[in-house]
């Protein structure tokens, strides 16, 4: 084997082992990751820490608000996340993640603050090329139900090396149960680059969205 591909060879392998870092909400073990989704009906920043390979804690602040912007919400948590199952393919992998959160939420429409629980899943597959991923996110608390479910699928446009910039496209579909009437297609144009991910695209409703992600 010339060393032209085995450094290629090698490249893939260490894409294919950072590929959690992308498609998953956590890190690499002693790692931290900042996540952050913003649009004017969704405003999300969450700071977690991998304490293992498979369990990280964190905190999280998230602002709801319906379409019509008759009401919002505020809520500030702590944040569980644990790797449940992971899947190990020559040339791609498959997770199933638990996601969950303990806090209070305050609206315009009630006195006070109420405490809010926000149990959920995501399950998730992805190579170098293709990802795929459908999440369910519960967010209840007394005389609220705001639950949450999304899908996302997405498409590198060419395979890069591992210290070059991957650009993606990624659609998403969400719909936020009390507060929409209607499902959100956001298609968005991913950025990878080792440690982060940027994402920029607008709705259906002509809605801007910016994502990102940075491990360190």
């Amino acid at each position: 084997m010339n060393g032209r591909l085995r450094n290629k060879l090698l490249a893939s392998l260490v894409v294919a082992m950072a590929m959690p870092a992308f498609g998953g909400p956590m890190g690499f073990k002693d790692s931290w990751m900042a996540m952050g989704d913003f649009s004017p009906n969704w405003q999300e920043v969450f700071v977690n820490y991998a304490l293992t390979p498979r369990d990280a804690l964190g905190v999280s602040t998230l602002y709801m608000r319906s379409d019509d912007e008759s009401k919002n919400r505020q809520l500030a948590d702590v944040t569980y996340t644990r790797l449940v199952k992971r899947w190990n393919m020559p040339q791609a992998q498959a997770n199933i993640w638990f996601l969950g959160g303990l806090g209070y939420v305050t609206g315009n429409d009630f006195v006070g603050s109420k405490a809010m629980a926000s149990p959920g899943i995501q399950v998730d597959y992805e190579t170098t090329r293709v990802y795929a991923s459908a999440t369910a996110r519960l967010y209840r608390a007394d005389g609220i139900n705001h639950d949450v479910a999304s899908a996302r699928l997405g498409f590198s446009f060419y395979e890069v090396d591992y210290d070059e910039t991957q650009p993606w496209l990624v659609v998403e579909a969400r719909r936020m149960t009390g507060l929409s009437n209607s499902v959100e297609v956001t298609p968005m144009l991913r950025l990878i680059h080792n440690r982060f991910f940027f994402e920029l695209g607008v709705s259906n409703s002509a809605q801007g969205r910016v994502n990102f992600m940075y491990i360190f």
